[in-house]
């Protein structure tokens, strides 16, 4: 019922507009009947009217506007000719729509008027007789005005008709140019038969005074007087006014707090308010909801979904979360493509979805929602979802990753590949697809104006696109921080919270291959210093601040020289001279007038490495690991050629089998057993772990631990199968041959923890290749 009433309310505002411009253009036409472009004019508006009033249900206003319609459009071709009647006749109907549209906005319905006498007019009018047309069908401007001329039309009038005895309470009609053109209601005169002419005069010139004042408050503004239409380009100047205002008052305010005036300070404690005030009442000005660019994307899932045979229904959740307008034109096209990508990648045909136990028909839902200072759009279908492995596969296939780095990703750093430039798994190019374009940009124009974008997915069961985007980029709320000298300022946006570390501290941070981390409640925080990245000597010993910020899903530590305070920023565009310094996203100036450069959260993590840099990830695994030392694990205990000991994780495996040796064939490089109607791909442990110990018995079987790893089935052949254990892992260490997860003590012996993807890396990509396919991008 809101978006309903809301519908209407929109209707009633630009019907009003338009009626006041039919207007004018109808007057115009009669002085210029040919002109085609008056005659489209009017004719357009008309039939959006009708339209609009039919999809509402307005029937009454639909069947006047139908007929005048329908009048118009012979007009326009030239079957009948603009005559005076003709432009009365729309007249009249253009003054009984604007009175239906009155009672509409009053009472919500049409009333109870008959209008079936100028139907009939505009019908004969429309029909070429004149002569029908010219007899009125119901009180006309003619006859109003005989009534109007037989009532007293002047002062004089009315002074004389108070003169005499029995005729007191008259009504007083409109003065003339003796009292000033002041217009007069009709209200009665009740002054006494003797009363002079001034006094008359003077009621009759007070009486609209008075009705002004005892009308009633609560008189509603009627829905054209209720809004304005304001030029963008006259808010973006306003919004330029507002923060430099907000400059100025950064500046008096910090001017005022370094003078003993009481009376200074409370007059920039009333300015900081009011420019407070009305910077949020111009904010509010430019701010849209974002189902602006939602009600477009309904069509486009439509379009694409009869395009590809599919079934999708589209569902939308927040429609009404605002945001600034120039952030709204700036996301409009990523989250088309989002949207085109999640009906084109991630929902499966009506068949496919029916096989896997799904409904026929595909749901895309929109969500969005404020939090934290930020708006949170999420792009959810619950199609096929994305593989990791899939991903790596594809990735290590185009030449985008080495085999090795492939296997040293995490599964959600696997599906950040999708953002890869030149990266799609779209098995053929289509005008939809497949070109390996569009989601690296998308991430590119979000980052842009501050934002993030992140991928969650189930095989299965779907994926969620998650974009956080600022909700102004006019105003903003930054850190200020200071190195080497000078001030910068940090976006509270990308900030999660400051640590402050003494001298007496310093023992936690470490290095670990390179990199400086700081151990933040039992987990690594790699750290950034802020001058070494500007170019900068390092600061002496001493007091250590860090700035913990958020980029791109990855926490890391700034180091800072000193954290100064908050303050409400106006964001200004770097120059021309500075715009090739990537750790920067603009300037602003401050309270005192200087200029502070504000930093690139992003930007600086990317180029300290802490997006990408192998260390650092391993870091963060370890420290990942060493949080769970004391944890236990269901872990089988082999054998290697050389006496060590390995252990796998319990839950990957699946059965332990003896194959006689003959039974190993070789494709390629690889060892493999047939088994179960298929190919077991084998990998030799003592290969990846580099146990070069005595062979054994050669015509004793192999043993093989037949292990799941991501729906294939591999095979580990190990010297022996010793036990399996459920242990706690409390004796732990970083030392590693081949594991890739360190070593622990169990059951006295020291044991080395093996990495299931990186033990399979190895593996020629082919050999997953039977997975099944869920998702392309």
């Amino acid at each position: 019922m809101d978006d309903m009433a809301e519908i209407i309310q929109e209707f009633l505002v630009e019907s009003h507009e338009n009626l006041d411009q039919l207007d004018h253009d109808l007057v115009e036409l009669e002085q210029d009947p040919g002109s085609r472009d008056l005659l489209s004019s009017v004719f357009r508006t008309i039939h959006t009217i009708k339209g609009t009033s039919g999809f509402l249900a307005f029937h009454q206003l639909e069947s006047v506007t139908h007929v005048g319609e329908n009048l118009l459009s012979r007009l326009r071709d030239g079957e009948l000719a603009m005559t005076p009647r003709v432009t009365s006749g729309l007249l009249e109907m253009v003054d009984a729509v604007r009175s239906l549209l009155g009672d509409i906005e009053r009472t919500g319905a049409e009333g109870d008027h008959d209008h079936s006498a100028l139907i009939a007019l505009l019908t004969a009018l429309q029909e070429g007789k004149q002569a029908v047309a010219a007899e009125p069908p119901a009180v006309t401007t003619d006859d109003v005005q005989d009534d109007v001329e037989e009532t007293p039309q002047t002062t004089e009038d009315v002074v004389e008709d108070a003169a005499e005895p029995d005729v007191v309470d008259e009504p007083v009609a409109e003065p003339t140019a003796e009292v000033e053109d002041v217009v007069v209601p009709d209200v009665a005169v009740e002054a006494p038969v003797e009363a002079p002419v001034e006094t008359v005069a003077e009621a009759a010139v007070e009486a609209p005074v008075d009705a002004a004042a005892d009308a009633p408050a609560d008189v509603r503004r009627s829905a054209a007087d209720s809004t304005i239409r304001v030029d963008v380009d006259l808010l973006d100047s306003l919004m330029n006014l507002v923060g430099e205002l907000v400059l100025t008052r950064n500046q008096l305010v910090q001017r005022a707090a370094t003078r003993k005036d009481p009376e200074l300070l409370r007059t920039t404690h009333r300015l900081n308010l009011i420019a407070g005030e009305l910077q949020e009442g111009v904010m509010k000005t430019r701010m849209q909801p974002i189902d602006t660019v939602w009600n477009k994307l309904p069509r486009v899932v439509r379009d694409l979904s009869v395009q590809l045979g599919k079934q999708v229904k589209v569902q939308m959740e927040g429609r009404d979360t605002e945001l600034d307008k120039t952030i709204l034109e700036s996301v409009k096209d990523p989250l088309t493509h989002l949207v085109r990508n999640a009906v084109d990648h991630g929902i499966e045909t009506p068949e496919t979805r029916v096989a896997a136990g799904k409904p026929a028909e595909g749901t895309l839902t929109l969500r969005a929602f404020h939090e934290g200072g930020q708006v949170n759009i999420e792009i959810c279908d619950d199609g096929a979802g994305i593989d990791p492995q899939r991903l790596r596969d594809r990735a290590v296939s185009r030449g985008i990753l080495t085999p090795d780095a492939a296997a040293r990703m995490t599964d959600r750093e696997a599906l950040g590949l999708i953002f890869a430039p030149g990266f799609s798994t779209a098995e053929k190019v289509t005008n939809v697809s497949g070109r390996g374009v569009g989601m690296d940009v998308v991430k590119t124009n979000i980052e842009k104006i501050g934002g993030l974008v992140d991928v969650h997915s189930e095989p299965g069961a779907g994926s969620t696109i998650r974009v956080k985007i600022p909700l102004t980029l006019a105003i903003i709320p930054a850190l200020m921080i200071s190195a080497g000298g000078n001030r910068y300022a940090m976006p509270q946006v990308n900030l999660l919270e400051l640590v402050r570390i003494d001298g007496t501290q310093g023992t936690l941070v470490e290095d670990i291959q390179g990199t400086p981390v700081y151990r933040l409640r039992g987990r690594l925080l790699p750290l950034v210093s802020l001058r070494e990245q500007l170019g900068l000597p390092e600061a002496e010993a001493g007091t250590t601040y860090i700035a913990v910020l958020q980029a791109d899903d990855r926490q890391f530590g700034l180091v800072v020289d000193d954290i100064n305070d908050t303050e409400e920023i106006v964001v200004k565009p770097l120059g021309k001279h500075l715009r090739h310094l990537g750790l920067f996203a603009g300037a602003t100036i401050m309270g005192d007038g200087q200029v502070a450069l504000i930093l690139d959260a992003i930007a600086l993590a990317r180029g300290a490495g802490v997006l990408s840099d192998a260390a650092v990830q391993k870091a963060d695994r370890e420290a990942a690991e060493r949080q769970a030392a004391h944890e236990r694990s269901q872990l089988l205990l082999v054998g290697l050629g050389d006496g060590r000991q390995a252990a796998l994780p319990l839950a990957h495996v699946d059965r332990l089998e003896e194959f006689p040796r003959e039974r190993i064939e070789r494709i390629g490089h690889q060892d493999v057993v047939q088994y179960r109607a298929g190919l077991l791909p084998l990998v030799h442990m003592d290969g990846v772990f580099g146990a070069h110990g005595s062979q054994g018995d050669e015509d004793a079987p192999v043993n093989v631990v037949v292990c799941d790893h991501r729906g294939v089935q591999v095979g580990f052949v190990v010297r022996q199968i010793l036990d399996t254990v459920d242990a706690e892992l409390s004796v732990r260490s970083r030392l590693d041959t081949g594991g890739h997860r360190g070593s622990a003590v169990i059951n006295g012996k020291v044991t080395e923890l093996v990495d299931m993807g990186r033990a399979v890396a190895g593996l020629d990509p082919a050999v997953f290749g039977d997975v099944p396919e869920t998702v392309g991008v």
